[in-house]
């Protein structure tokens, strides 16, 4: 699958739809968030050390004089807290948004990797033909803090492969609260594996009806479960739900060089794009 200038514009204006929505959402409840789209894409501080924390989807409408204007106000006004101001841009957008942002002092501090799966092929993935012994069922109401303490847990316990580590991580705490967080929107759903009758690990999916997007907004197993092939049941049910909202590509988001990416790119994803992280840390 090859990632076009207008495949990768919809693929960041959902990832920038699903961190606005976040924002608003906990905006409600916190006063000292700010949620705001900027030329189309989101800029979000959460007040509570959030992985939503970021500003995403810039460069593929005009990084003019207003929209310069308005950055830097969410810029400052993040600074001012003395927190940091991290953006996320994907090597497809106008290179002009990345000269501005060295003007600005942001420093490059890490790479995330896009793949993506096209969904309009008759023909099934990898994932979905591959026979499986673990169950993935979408949770119940009930079941979404035995789903969230999974997930978590997982988390806690990174499986990293050999690529480079992460540039950030967050407390299990901060974890759970953006799941909850994330459970609030529409068009979210979360799923468990079992195996045997036992919970093994969790993912989630979120379809964009807008852009016909699906997001594979996370996926973990348990440690004592890795190597079982739960990753790619998880993956493949995903992928099912996927094409029948109506969506046409699936993405995922990875570190380079992790077992996410590796089990990604086994189930039939193939790597479209990267997004440079940028940092610039408030005074202290």
């Amino acid at each position: 699958m090859f990632a076009s200038v207008a495949l990768t514009h919809r693929i960041e204006a959902a990832e920038a739809a699903l961190t606005l929505q976040v924002g608003r959402h906990i905006a409600r409840r916190h006063t000292d968030a700010i949620a705001r789209e900027i030329a189309g894409g989101a800029a979000v501080y959460t007040g509570q050390g959030s992985p939503m924390d970021k500003v995403i989807g810039l460069g593929f409408e005009p990084f003019d004089d207003a929209a310069l204007s308005a950055f830097v106000a969410f810029e400052e006004a993040v600074l001012a807290r003395d927190r940091v101001v991290q953006v996320e841009l994907a090597t497809r957008a106008d290179p002009s948004v990345a000269r501005a942002l060295a003007r600005r002092g942001y420093a490059l501090v890490g790479f995330e990797d896009v793949l993506g799966i096209d969904l309009s092929s008759a023909a099934p993935s990898r994932a979905d033909a591959r026979p499986s012994a673990t169950e993935v069922v979408p949770a119940k109401v009930e079941e979404l803090d035995l789903w969230i303490d999974v997930v978590a847990t997982a988390f806690a316990h990174p499986d990293v492969g050999d690529g480079p580590e992460s540039h950030e991580s967050f407390p299990r705490e901060a974890v759970e609260r953006a799941m909850r967080d994330m459970l609030a929107l529409a068009d979210y759903t979360c799923y468990l594996a079992r195996r045997d009758g036992l919970v093994v690990g969790g993912a989630s999916l979120r379809t964009d009806p807008a852009q016909r997007i699906a997001q594979f907004t996370g996926a973990a197993t348990l440690p004592n479960a890795r190597r079982r092939g739960v990753q790619s049941a998880l993956l493949g049910a995903r992928l099912a739900a996927a094409r029948s909202a109506g969506a046409d590509c699936a993405v995922i988001t990875t570190r380079p060089g992790s077992k996410s990416q590796q089990n990604a790119i086994g189930s039939g994803f193939s790597l479209l794009y990267t997004r440079a992280v940028l940092l610039k840390p408030g005074a202290s």
